[in-house]
């Protein structure tokens, strides 16, 4: 069977909802690979976006024990 958008559109008309859903469903999917698949990866980038994430969570660290120290010697003192 040769498949041609009007034949796919026949199959479509027969179709019950929970099949016209699947279909949907499966665009959604080859859509969202189609766009992943043409990106190319720029591991740069990566790279730089780990370095930003990796000072903000030493600061968020070193900021959390400063704050858990202060807090155990509250409790010590009461």
């Amino acid at each position: 069977m040769e498949i041609t958008k009007e034949s796919l559109k026949q199959e479509l008309d027969f179709s019950n909802d929970e099949q016209l859903k699947q279909v949907a469903d499966f665009i959604d999917f080859i859509k969202f690979r189609t766009k992943f698949s043409q990106q190319t990866t720029d591991f740069s980038e990566f790279a730089d976006l780990y370095q930003e994430f990796a000072q903000e969570d030493r600061e968020l660290a070193e900021f959390g024990m400063s704050e858990y120290a202060e807090t155990l010697n509250r409790e010590d003192k009461s």
